[in-house]
């Protein structure tokens, strides 16, 4: 086995400001998390922005400048930003931040899926900002879109940046997706997958599913490093089994808001630790941002625009 990548997704956009007070939410808020996620151990942080003044998530390229700007002038860690974007927004739109900011890697969402929250609504007591209650319910309706077009734009627009793409795939249809824009000539080898499990429109967490995931994309994609996220009380079991089968493991508030049973984290850094403290019982080595970048073949922190 080969060294283990632990990846902190610091913030995402599907838990709210309500749901923990440990949420970062401001730039620097953010940037002071990725520091001590690298204090912990982590070699890459996954990153989304929000409105300072409520912690509604945004697509604004300045507020992500201020944030990958500060994370990158005070550690070393490769800084993968979203580009989820928001259902009205333009392929081009969501891929402004690879554009302007050209990081080492970003995210690419394999497929097309309903991305569902709205059952948390009944789980919050009190929200803290009006917008919350009413973002979550309408993801009732909600498809989060990635068309085969909108693909295409992504991987035009990540090798002109000679950004990695992070692919991240919520279910098995979409492994043959990244095959047929393979054969087409829009992306190229090597891979890095993450598997993105438990997401209610996507395919559950759990071992089995895990494993047919693997041994399916081995099948039709054939080599690739592969990282595992899953949400809630899922994320700990689905990325031991990966590391344990050799792979790599996304811990942070964005998927996972505990460190355990009824315990709030204090911050993906508590993860992280946690993460380490298991690859270390499994006697794997971790990796350091560095080692990260080599393994997944990364253009290095002195070519990005930030």
């Amino acid at each position: 086995m080969g060294k283990v990548i632990i990846t902190a997704a610091l913030t995402g956009n599907i838990h709210t400001p309500s749901m923990s007070p440990y949420l970062p939410i401001t730039p620097d808020q953010l940037i002071d998390e990725a520091v001590r996620c690298e204090e912990a151990g982590a070699a890459v942080v996954h990153v989304h922005a929000r409105n300072p003044e409520d912690g509604k998530p945004t697509t604004d390229v300045e507020i992500y400048r201020e944030i990958l700007t500060g994370i990158k002038s005070k550690t070393n860690l490769v800084v993968s930003p979203t580009t989820g974007g928001t259902a009205t927004m333009t392929p081009e739109q969501r891929i402004r931040v690879v554009r302007e900011l050209k990081p080492e890697m970003a995210t690419f969402n394999a497929g097309s899926l309903n991305f569902a929250l709205y059952p948390v609504v009944s789980k919050v007591e009190e929200f803290k900002y009006p917008w919350e209650k009413d973002f979550l319910e309408s993801t009732e309706s909600f498809i989060f879109p990635n068309t085969f077009t909108s693909l295409k734009v992504f991987c035009k627009t990540m090798e002109e940046t000679h950004t990695k793409p992070e692919l991240e795939v919520y279910d098995v249809g979409q492994i043959t997706n990244l095959a047929q824009i393979i054969a087409e000539g829009f992306l190229r080898r090597p891979l890095y997958l993450q598997f993105v499990l438990g997401i209610l429109g996507g395919i559950p967490a759990t071992v089995d599913n895990l494993l047919f995931l693997t041994n399916t994309a081995r099948k039709v994609l054939g080599e690739f490093e592969l990282s595992v996220c899953a949400a809630g009380r899922h994320q700990f079991p689905m990325g031991l089994v990966n590391m344990i089968q050799g792979g790599h493991m996304r811990v942070g508030l964005e998927d996972n808001l505990y460190i355990g049973k009824d315990q709030l984290a204090k911050g993906s850094y508590e993860q992280v630790e946690k993460a380490i403290r298991f690859a270390r019982e499994l006697g794997l080595e971790v990796a350091s941002s560095d080692d990260a970048r080599e393994i997944l073949g990364l253009k290095g922190s002195d070519k990005v625009n930030f």
